[in-house]
C-alpha cells in the first residue's frame, strides 16, 4: 500500500471509542499517531524521556537528528491531511519548498535522472524543524498533553495480560497512567518484544538485513537564494554516496555515505577529499567553498530491521506498535517519516471500525505499507555482494528491471517521473510495470 491506495484521512469518519489513549515516544511516528487518536479519544497523552523543546532544537534521543531527512510525497500529503497547513507552517519557520524536478539533481547509475513533465513538491528542512512543526500543531489541540522528561517503566496489564496503561517515572516519583489504548512509538529500541515474552506471548518474528552504512554530515553556509539540492545514492559500482540539502537558517546539510566498512571520515578536510571521489563534483565544491557552521556529525546504521507483528497468533488488547518499532529502513532512502504517516492513517481507519481486535486489524493493514518500503530498500541493499541476505529469483529480477528503469530515466522524463513517484511511496512499485512504462524501459 502507498499513498495512492491508502484511503485519505477523514477525521469525521472516526467515532469516539474511549476516554484516554497514551503514546510512548514523541517521535514523528508518535506525534502523528497522537493526532489520529485525538479524534477517537477524549484525552491523549504523549510521553517521552527527552525534554520536549519549545523550538527546533535536536533531542538527544534522536541520534540521527543532525543528518539530512527527506519528507517524501506520501508523508507530505498525509501530514497536510492530518495538520492542514503543515507545509505553510514549515516554510514560515524557514524550511524550503523545492521542486523535485528542477531543484534536485539526482545522480544514479552513471547519469542524472531526466527532468519530469510535472512539478513535484519536496520539502527540505532539518529533522528538528520537521518535528517542531508537528509538535507545535499537535500541542495546540485541546485534547492532547505532551509530557517530556518522563520515563516509561512498564506496561500495566490486567489478569488476562491485556494492556491497561503504563507505569511512569518522573525524577524520583513513579505513577500509573491508565489508558484504553497504548501506542508504542519508541523506535528500534522498543521493549515490546521482550515484554511479550515475559508475559506469555511470542515475540514477533523478525528480519534483519546488515547494510553497514555510515554517514558524516557537515553543516555549511548557503547563499539565501541558492536552492540547489543533490542526491547520489551509493551503488555497487560506486559504494560511496552523498547528498546536499538546503535547510532553514541559510544552511546546507552536506552528507557523505559509505557502506560495508568504507566509512566517511569525521575530519572536515578528510571529508572534502572523500567527496572528491564521488562521480559529480558539486558536493566537494560546496564543501570546499562554503564556511563550516557546525562540526561534522557521524552516524552509523548497522542493519535494516523488521518485526512482523502481523504474524503473531496472539497479541494483547490495548496495545499497538508502529513506526521504527515495527520497521526501520536504511536511511539512504528516506522512507521512515512517510511510512509512519501512512501507518497513522491506517490506525485511524482501524479505529473507525471500533476497538475489537484492533491490534490484529491494524498490524495486518500496516504490513502492506511496510511491504512496499521493505521491497524498495532491501532490493537496493541486496545489490551489494557484501550484504548478507536471501536473494530470491523475484528479487534478482526486480533488481535487474529497476536497473533498466534507471538507465532509461536518464533520458526519459516520463520514466523518470514514474520512478520518482515510486521512490516517494506515492504509487506502488508495480507502476514501473505498467505497459506505457515497460514499453519504454524494455525497448532496445
Amino acid at each position: 500500500m502507498t499513498l495512492a491506495s491508502v484511503p485519505r484521512y477523514d477525521p469525521d469518519a472516526i467515532p469516539a471509542v474511549g476516554d484516554h489513549a497514551v503514546v510512548v515516544g514523541a517521535s514523528v511516528a508518535g506525534m502523528v499517531a497522537a493526532r489520529v487518536l485525538d479524534d477517537a479519544f477524549d484525552r491523549v497523552t504523549v510521553i517521552d524521556r527527552d525534554p520536549l523543546p519549545a523550538d527546533a532544537s535536536a533531542r538527544r534521543g534522536v541520534p540521527q537528528s543532525r543528518q539530512p531527512h527527506v519528507l517524501l510525497e506520501a508523508g507530505r500529503a498525509t501530514l497536510e491531511d492530518l495538520f492542514p497547513g503543515y507545509g505553510e507552517t514549515l516554510v514560515e519557520a524557514g524550511g524550503l519548498m523545492l521542486d523535485w524536478t528542477t531543484d534536485l539533481t539526482y545522480y544514479q547509475q552513471g547519469g542524472v535522472l531526466a527532468t519530469g513533465p510535472q512539478p513535484k513538491v519536496l520539502y527540505s528542512a532539518s529533522r528538528p524543524l520537521f518535528e517542531h512543526a508537528i509538535r507545535q500543531r499537535l500541542a495546540a489541540r485541546d485534547g492532547v498533553t505532551l509530557r517530556g522528561e518522563t520515563q516509561v517503566v512498564d506496561y500495566l496489564a490486567d489478569d488476562t495480560n491485556d494492556v491497561t496503561g503504563i507505569e511512569i517515572r518522573e525524577g524520583d516519583d513513579t505513577d500509573e497512567l491508565r489508558a484504553d489504548l497504548v501506542v508504542d512509538a519508541t523506535g528500534r529500541a522498543s521493549s515490546t518484544p521482550s515484554w511479550l515474552e515475559s508475559h506469555g506471548y511470542d515475540a514477533p518474528p523478525g528480519d534483519d538485513l546488515t547494510v553497514d552504512v555510515a554517514y558524516s554530515t557537515a553543516v555549511v553556509e548557503r547563499p539565501p537564494d541558492d536552492r540547489r539540492a543533490y542526491f547520489v545514492p551509493p551503488s555497487p559500482q560506486q559504494p560511496r554516496g552523498g547528498g546536499v540539502f538546503p535547510v532553514e537558517g541559510d544552511r546546507w546539510l552536506v552528507t557523505l555515505q559509505g557502506v560495508h566498512g568504507d566509512d566517511p571520515p569525521t575530519d572536515v578536510d578528510a571529508l572534502r577529499e572523500f567527496a572528491r571521489t564521488l562521480p559529480i563534483d558539486d558536493l566537494a565544491d560546496i564543501l570546499a567553498t562554503q564556511p563550516l557552521v557546525e562540526e561534522v556529525a557521524h552516524y552509523p546504521f548497522p542493519a535494516t530491521r523488521r518485526r512482523r507483528y502481523e504474524a503473531l497468533d496472539e497479541f494483547p488488547d490495548g496495545l499497538v506498535v508502529l513506526g521504527d518499532a515495527v520497521a526501520s529502513f536504511n536511511p539512504v532512502y528516506g522512507q521512515g517519516m512517510s511510512v509512519a504517516c501512512l501507518e497513522a492513517v491506517l490506525l485511524g481507519h482501524a479505529l473507525a471500525d471500533g476497538t475489537d481486535d484492533l491490534p490484529r486489524r491494524f498490524f495486518d493493514s500496516a504490513s502492506d505499507v511496510v511491504d512496499v518500503a521493505w521491497l524498495l530498500a532491501t532490493t537496493a541493499d541486496l545489490a551489494f555482494d557484501e550484504t548478507e541476505g536471501s536473494r530470491s529469483l523475484p528479487t534478482r529480477l526486480f533488481d535487474r528491471y529497476v536497473s533498466r528503469v534507471v538507465d532509461t530515466a536518464h533520458d526519459d522524463g516520463e520514466v523518470s517521473s514514474t520512478y520518482g513517484r515510486v521512490l516517494s511511496m506515492e504509487v506502488p512499485p508495480t507502476a514501473l510495470l505498467r505497459p506505457g512504462v515497460a514499453a519504454r524501459v524494455l525497448r532496445p
